[in-house]
């Protein structure tokens, strides 16, 4: 049975967005939150505050993903919903933050309705005080760190480590361009990690913007998330010479920053071969050695990504790729090492989960389709693991990772309330058996 929102929810909520939407504001209207600066440690202290206000109990686990349990029946395992509080420099404050604040006001529904952790009840008339009737799993609100993976490669990386894809030790030794590792910049920040793995899952669900227009073109409130976009991560360091760029003949330099500028020509020319938009490539942080006016670089870092939902036009970009950084190689006379860093492949979500929050979208009068992702996001991992539920409100414009980003306060609310349902269906096992 679906449970209506009240106007209360709703204010509550778009406060607390508010005050979140607060840290690490820049003046373009956006924030700038990257993982594990001061601004991120400022938004995971809002996080934790309110946890706590709202009767969660507070946990970190051994890569700094903060988790916050709500504990109906001891010893079971969790559903695990949420998203991640840091962004892209000078980036929207809807991304990520926005699936943060509504999984932490599900959970303070669900709290309502079920008793609290902590043993007391929340400010609501629980309507459910019957232990024997409580939800079958508990419930874990998460903040996921480094989702975005500006500061800290890969992207996805505490639920990379989470879901056993990544290990700890090797996601925490990894440094930024500074030559910080992430371990050395939790404990800066007052979150030094521990060793404790996480919560037990049992099924999952994310909520986010869609960073794209299909919802917004089509008056849909509402985006289920079938599936997901392959992707293929890579790290490249072109190898050139230093030189004086006045004095030393053109014919004998071996330009690094050209090579680069050719693979990023290359990037967009694959993009370009396949009609239709079915393959999505991008070149970005480049990093130039030594980045000087007067000095021909001798070593450019830069990372390429390759995106399509179709893994056999993956395959043959791939292999163009390889192809085209060996006629870099000659042309620019400079040496080219691609290294993949971060991959996944095209992954349906659950069937049965996109019927439960169809359902769940049904009940509560709003609008709904079904849609892909095209970006990665935690819950790509989190599918691999438990039945997942993936779920988008509109994005005005398709506009993301952009101050500009902006989705409406109406929006944002449907979202929080078909999230608590299917949050609720999920802790009382809706999809336990389902893939």
């Amino acid at each position: 049975m679906t449970t209506k929102p009240t106007h209360t929810d709703a204010e509550l909520f778009l406060r607390d967005f508010r005050s979140l939407s607060r840290i690490g504001a820049t003046p373009g209207g956006g924030v700038d939150r990257q993982a594990a600066s001061v601004a991120d440690a400022q938004s995971r202290t809002w996080f934790t505050t309110l946890l706590s206000q709202y009767g969660f109990t507070v946990r970190t686990d051994a890569i700094g993903n903060i988790f916050g349990l709500m504990e109906w029946h001891p010893g079971a395992p969790y559903v695990v919903v949420g998203s991640h509080l840091d962004s892209q420099p000078l980036a929207g404050k809807f991304d990520g933050a926005y699936g943060v604040a509504a999984a932490l006001h599900a959970g303070r529904r669900l709290a309502a309705e079920h008793g609290r952790a902590d043993g007391g009840r929340a400010d609501e008339d629980p309507a459910d005080g019957d232990p024997a009737a409580r939800p079958k799993y508990n419930l874990a609100v998460v903040d996921w760190f480094n989702e975005e993976g500006s500061r800290f490669a890969p992207s996805m990386m505490g639920s990379s480590v989470y879901t056993a894809k990544l290990p700890a030790p090797e996601a925490l030794a990894i440094r930024d361009t500074d030559g910080v590792t992430v371990a050395e910049a939790l404990a800066a920040i007052g979150h030094p990690v521990g060793s404790w793995t996480g919560p037990t899952p049992a099924a999952a669900a994310e909520i986010h913007i869609e960073q794209g227009r299909s919802l917004e073109d089509t008056g849909a409130t509402i985006g289920l998330v079938e599936s997901c976009w392959a992707a293929e991560k890579f790290t490249v360091v072109v190898h050139g010479e230093q030189a004086h760029t006045g004095s030393t003949v053109i014919a004998d330099r071996h330009d690094a920053l050209l090579g680069a500028a050719r693979l990023v020509v290359l990037a967009r020319e694959l993009a370009d071969r396949f009609p239709g938009g079915v393959l999505h490539t991008s070149v970005g942080q480049l990093t130039v050695v030594p980045n000087s006016p007067v000095v021909v670089p001798r070593r450019v870092d830069l990372t390429l990504d390759l995106r399509s939902a179709d893994e056999s036009v993956l395959a043959e970009a791939k292999r163009l790729l390889e192809q085209g950084v060996k006629q870099i190689e000659q042309d620019a006379a400079v040496t080219v090492e691609v290294r993949e860093s971060h991959a996944w492949g095209v992954r349906p979500y659950s069937a049965a989960g996109v019927e439960l929050a169809r359902d769940c979208a049904d009940g509560l009068g709003l609008s709904s389709r079904p849609v892909q992702t095209l970006a990665g996001h935690d819950s790509i991992n989190m599918n691999d693991a438990v039945p997942t539920v993936m779920l988008f409100v509109p994005s005005r414009e398709g506009i993301s990772h952009h101050e500009g980003e902006h989705t409406d306060d109406a929006d944002l609310c449907a979202g929080v309330d078909v999230l608590t349902e299917v949050v609720r269906q999920l802790c009382r096992g809706e999809l336990d058996g389902a893939r």
